[in-house]
Parts: structure tokens; C-alpha cells; sequence
């Protein structure tokens, strides 16, 4: 019995696929995202004509890590190592690159993971539902994109200090777009107004902190990415050492539960701000990495899974952005012995992916990682998405200097150091599990007892590796029906 299917309305189904055939509508599985190669030749025939960020169905073919930006088909993952000469460690540290999804984040695969399985169980009526994503940024997104590609309507709630570069894309992309109060820890003020929204049944919410489709994506889809790009680093007595991802959702921090399961020795690490440390110390505040929203536990985290927590200080992410796309800050990575390659490819990682890197260095220092040992990150967006905040940093400290971006690569990185690391017991892992209680139970409405089967290891493997085989059967059954 699914937990997140409930229902089966064959006859919106049947609608449904009416409606997608009219508009050239077909849907991948969840194996294809994984495997791209696996799509059929008549769709893949077409993509070369199709932009990676056109309004077009096709492009929910391109919900992979595995698109070729050159030829508009697939090739092997889409990631990227750090130079030692900035790490500073012997370890190696990779991170998948988000940029080059449609929308350039990431996200769109995790909010596909909520929307299609209630929309081919004929759950979400694409002719009388809202579909609507509360979000801190990308996940509202990559759910209004998802909306457009499958004709269905969006509504995104974010918070209003959000970067502007969120709400103009929005707008453009025809979401009905609400602002929250507040900035990127203000994820209550959220809730509050899917609480309103959810007065109208017509409203169905797609709440990425508690939708498993967001984890079941990650797990099935960036998981299997992220073990390609181990392997393909050819490292003989490799070790897959370290799985960091910041919690935000708590979605991509499950594709660590997929690796564990190839490799248990791997330490998941969950990355937040230090600035609101919500898991580090049940603390709490505002911060400036952008795409992490707390001060809350995601019901959708299998916290038993998490080894360690690293809280990242928000003003080393911002002093690295700098470092990293300033003239003078590439100037100087350059005198380090860093390639030209390498210097421009580090405009692949937004405000958020900087974080994970710095919680990995974290990460490698604390555990004393040696050459074999690899820690391996998702970089969820670039820096197109903040180029706002650049020019807000530009007004309020000045012209970039060289003697900043040397003390911007010292502090920030070449003395990352292990403090505000926290290696997890089994009880300080149940005490943050056990923290999801005053949100969901008391606010949200979920089930005491459901919260208690989350703590078993049992509860986790049929969500991650159950559901999606009913999820994918559900998609095509759907198309088959599309194409009848």
C-alpha cells in the first residue's frame, strides 16, 4: 500500500492524458532520468532543436545530471573537483553541477518527484487544481517550470527577501507569485500561508519539507549520479569517504541513503548555516546562504542516516563568492597554481553549493581524510542566480582589492577549521529526530505514530525503493493511455 498514492481516479487519469496528447505531452520515468539513454530514439531525435530552458514538454526529458549541453543529448555526469590549491587537503572533493538542469538548479528534479505521481494517479486535476510550491528559492522554481512543461497552473510562495533574480523568473514563467515575510530562515511564515491556501481544496500544496516524492527523486536519481562520478574518477583503492549535502528539504541529503547503501562506511554529513543552527544546537536565526530554509527538522530526513552536522559561518560563503568571481579573486587563485579552467568553472556554485564545499573541507580536516579518500557534494545552483547579491556586496563594501581576496582565501578556506563539527551519537541522532514533533505533530498535523516509525531503517527502504516502482508504472500506464 503507498503511503503518498491514495487514490486512483482513472477518470481524471483519462482526461489527463487527453489533454497531454492535444499539447505533444509524453512523461519520462524516473529510470530514465537516471539512465537518459534509456529514452526512447523519438524523443531524443528531438532535443538538439530544443533549449535547455524552452517552454517545451521535452525538456522534462532533460530532468537528469547527465545532459551534454553541446549536443542537447546525454554523456556521462555533469560534475566537478575542487583543486587541492584551494581545498588545502589531500582528499578529493567532487560535487554535481546543477547549472545544467533546466531552470539551472537542481530542484526541478525534486519538485517533478511531488507534482507527477499525484498528477498520472489522477490525485492533481490538472483542470480544477492549483498546484503550489512553498519554497526559500529554487524549489518553487523547478515546480512552476515542471507546471509549464505539463500545462498545469503554479502558485509560489517564497520568502519577499529572497534574491531578485527568483521573483523576476517567476513572473516571466506566468506563476502567481506570494511573498512572505522575511528572508531565507523564515520557513513558519511559510506554512502559515500554505495553511490559508489549503481552505481551498482547489489548492493542492506540494511542501517540499514533507513531500517524500522529494527524497524518492534524490535517492533514485542524484544518488546513482553521484556513485557515476565516484567511479568514474578510475581510482584504484578509492574510497567514497563523505556524503555532504546542506539539509534545507532534506531532499538531496537522500541520495547519501542510496550511497550508503553501496558503500556503509560513508559519513553523511548535513551542512547548515552557523548563523541558525537549528540541527547543530536546536538553535536558530537568520542567514544569508540562500536555498537552505531551517529552524525546523524536514519530515522528509531520515535522521538516523546522518553521521555529523557542519555549521558553515554565512559571511565565509559570501567572502568565497567574492573570492571566486571577482577579477582580483581569480587573479589570485591563479597565482596559486589554480588552472584557467578550473577558475572559471567555480562560477558554477551559487551562495548554497559554496557552503557544502566549505562543509567539506570541514569534513575532510575533522575525519583526517588521506589521497584515496573522495567526499562527494551536489552543487545545486551557479552563480547566475545571485549575480544581485555580487552587486549588493559591490555597494555596500566597495571595489574588490587583492589583499581582500588573500584574506578572503585565507580565513574562509585555507583555515577551515573542524570547529562547529558535530559528530553524532545514536541519542543525538534521535534527539533531532524527535525534534520533527513540535513541527508536523503539533503544527502540522501529521501522525505521532508515523514519527515513530520513522526511525526505523525499515520505514525508509520502502519509501525510497518501493514507491518508485509504482511510480513509474503509474507513468507508463499514463502514456500509454496518451498515446491510445
Amino acid at each position: 500500500m503507498s503511503r503518498i498514492i491514495k487514490n486512483i481516479d482513472h477518470a481524471v487519469v483519462k482526461k489527463t492524458a487527453a489533454r497531454c496528447k492535444a499539447r505533444g505531452i509524453t512523461i519520462p520515468t524516473f529510470a530514465q532520468m537516471r539512465d537518459p539513454e534509456s529514452i526512447p530514439e523519438s524523443i531524443k531525435s528531438k532535443l538538439p532543436d530544443v533549449g535547455l530552458w524552452d517552454i517545451n514538454p521535452l525538456n522534462l526529458y532533460r530532468i537528469s545530471w547527465k545532459n551534454d549541453v553541446v549536443t542537447g543529448l546525454f554523456g556521462g555526469v555533469n560534475y566537478l573537483e575542487i583543486p587541492r590549491e584551494i581545498t588545502g587537503g589531500k582528499a578529493r572533493i567532487i560535487g554535481l553541477i546543477g547549472k545544467y538542469f533546466p531552470t539551472g538548479a537542481h530542484k526541478v528534479g525534486a519538485a517533478f518527484g511531488c507534482l507527477v505521481p499525484r498528477l498520472v494517479s489522477g490525485e492533481f486535476d490538472p483542470e480544477v487544481h492549483k498546484a503550489v510550491w512553498p519554497s526559500t528559492g529554487n524549489f518553487c522554481r523547478g515546480g512552476a517550470f515542471d507546471c509549464r512543461l505539463l500545462d498545469c497552473t503554479a502558485v509560489a510562495i517564497l520568502p519577499e527577501g529572497m534574491s531578485q533574480e527568483r521573483f523576476a523568473w517567476l513572473k516571466e514563467i506566468g506563476a502567481e507569485v506570494i511573498a512572505t515575510p522575511g528572508t531565507e530562515s523564515n520557513v513558519k511564515e511559510i506554512y502559515d500561508k500554505c495553511w490559508e491556501l489549503k481552505q481551498d481544496p482547489l489548492n493542492i500544496i506540494f511542501n517540499q519539507f514533507e513531500e517524500l516524492g522529494n527524497p524518492i527523486w534524490h535517492y533514485n536519481v542524484t544518488g546513482p549520479a553521484l556513485d557515476d562520478a565516484f567511479k568514474s574518477l578510475g581510482i584504484t583503492n578509492g574510497n567514497a569517504a563523505a556524503f555532504i549535502s546542506a539539509t534545507g528539504s532534506a531532499g538531496t541529503i537522500a541520495a547519501g541513503d542510496y550511497l550508503k547503501t553501496l558503500y556503509p562506511s560513508l559519513r553523511i554529513v548535513a551542512s547548515e548555516a552557523l548563523q541558525c543552527p537549528t540541527l547543530f544546537m536546536n538553535g536558530f536565526g537568520e542567514h544569508r546562504i540562500e536555498g537552505i530554509g531551517d529552524k525546523h527538522v524536514p519530515w522528509v530526513h531520515n535522521v538516523r542516516n546522518t553521521d555529523a552536522v557542519a555549521a558553515i559561518d554565512d559571511e565565509d560563503c559570501m567572502r568565497v563568492l567574492r573570492l571566486f568571481n571577482e577579477d582580483h579573486g581569480r587573479d589570485f587563485l591563479s597565482s596559486l597554481g589554480v588552472n584557467d579552467k578550473s577558475i572559471d568553472e567555480l562560477s558554477l556554485l551559487g551562495i548554497s553549493s559554496i557552503g557544502n564545499l566549505l562543509a567539506a573541507i570541514k569534513t575532510a580536516k575533522y575525519f583526517e581524510m588521506r589521497e584515496n579518500d573522495v567526499l562527494l557534494n551536489v552543487f545545486t545552483d551557479s552563480v547566475e542566480m545571485y549575480r544581485s547579491r555580487l552587486n549588493e556586496l559591490l555597494d555596500e563594501r566597495g571595489e574588490y582589492s587583492a589583499i581582500q581576496a588573500a584574506m578572503y582565501f585565507a580565513g574562509p578556506l585555507a583555515h577551515q577549521g573542524i570547529d562547529f563539527f558535530k559528530e553524532l551519537s545514536y541519542y543525538d541522532k534521535k534527539a533531532i529526530h524527535n525534534l520533527k514533533y513540535f513541527t508536523w505533530v503539533e503544527q502540522q498535523g501529521r501522525s505521532s505514530e508515523e514519527l515513530k516509525e520513522q526511525w526505523e531503517p525499515s520505514y525508509w527502504k520502502m519509501i525510497f525503493e518501493e514507491e518508485v516502482v509504482l511510480f513509474d508504472k503509474l507513468i507508463d500506464e499514463f502514456n500509454q493511455e496518451v498515446a491510445s
